[in-house]
Formats: C-alpha cells, structure tokens, sequence
C-alpha cells in the first residue's frame, strides 16, 4: 500500500480550502455559537497522552457544558467506569477537542482548546443532578470555535435511520473476551440499572 508521507504530497491531492471554511473559525463563543452550545446536550470530548488519544462520549440532562464567559466552559465528571482514560490524558497534555451534536441539527460544533481539572469543592458543588455532584470538573479554554458543516451528517443519516437491529450489545462485547461473563442478564438488568448510576 502506498502512502502519503508529506504535507506537499496530500496538499497535492486536493483543491484550495474554501474560504468559508477558514472564516467562520472564531477563538470564542459568539452570541450564536453560545446558543448552539447551551442546547447540546451530547458531546464527544478528545484528549492525547503518552498512551495516545482517547475520545470519549460525554452526555447530560440539560447542557452538557457550562458556559462561564466567551473563552471558558465548564464540564462535570459524571460517574462512568472509572477508567478516567481522558482525565489522565488532561493531567498530562492539556489539547483537547470537542464535538456538540444536537439530534435533528445536521450540522457539528467544534472548539478547540486546553482543559484543566479541578476538584476544589466551590466549583463541583455548583453542579448537581439528582443530588450528586462530580468528582471533578473538565474547565476547558477555547482556542477555535466553529461549526463543522452538515455533508457528514447527512451522508449517514444520523438522526433518520435506526440501524441497531441485530447489532451486539454491550454484554456480547463483554462476554466476547470473558466465556464466563453472563452477558445476556447484563443487558437485561443495565436499563434499570444504569439510571440508577448516572450521576
């Protein structure tokens, strides 16, 4: 298999950037990408480290972020698996990426930054759902904010189609790689399990 191995080779391979492309990228969030943002309720957040990158989902009831001024959003660590694969990564290299998706909008929010973590106990108390509060809150700093047109979307049909007939579940991944994982009552169980550990 061939590969591209410099910049001026892929260059070569495609046409001048639209314009447009480069000139809706802003460092903050303008009137409009703060509405877009405050909607959001589902984001998937992309870190690096020496391990590599990990991009994890992250959701919550109402805004999944708090936004604190044009530069600076607020993120609670609600309860998960413990892995804390982008919590590491954020200690160590603080890049990170982020992606808004809102269902029934073709088009992506992006931004750009650096995050921090805190766990000083007069930010994580200002967070609560169901009268938990996180561990920790991801404190991003935006460096670019745009908006990731809709050909993606559109192309897969993201918010029209329902392709998960058939498809393995969780406890069949889990069972896959553990024969003595009963991963059928898994499946049964999580959805009344799991609300019970959202946050």
């Amino acid at each position: 298999m061939k590969t591209i191995t410099d910049i001026a080779a892929l260059e070569a391979l495609y046409d001048a950037a639209v314009p447009t492309s480069l000139k809706k990228v802003v460092p903050g969030l303008t009137p409009l990408y703060r509405q877009w943002i405050e909607a959001a309720r589902f984001v998937v957040i992309s870190t690096v480290g020496p391990e590599g990158t990990d991009a994890s989902p992250r959701g919550d009831d109402g805004p999944v972020v708090r936004i604190v001024d044009d530069r600076t959003l607020m993120m609670p660590d609600w309860r998960g698996n413990n892995r804390i694969d982008s919590l590491r990564n954020i200690v160590r290299d603080g890049r990170v990426s982020l992606m808004f998706m809102v269902p029934g909008a073709d088009n992506v929010v992006r931004i750009n930054g650096t995050a921090v973590l805190t766990d000083d106990p007069d930010v994580t108390s200002t967070f609560e759902q169901r009268g938990k509060h996180p561990r920790s809150v991801i404190v991003v700093t935006t460096g670019e904010v745009y908006f990731q047109c809709a050909k993606a979307i559109m192309r897969a049909g993201l918010w029209t189609r329902d392709d998960a007939e058939g498809l393995p579940k969780a406890g069949d991944f889990i069972t896959d790689v553990d024969p003595a994982f009963d991963g059928k009552t898994y499946d049964a169980e999580y959805p009344v399990k799991a609300p019970e550990r959202m946050w």
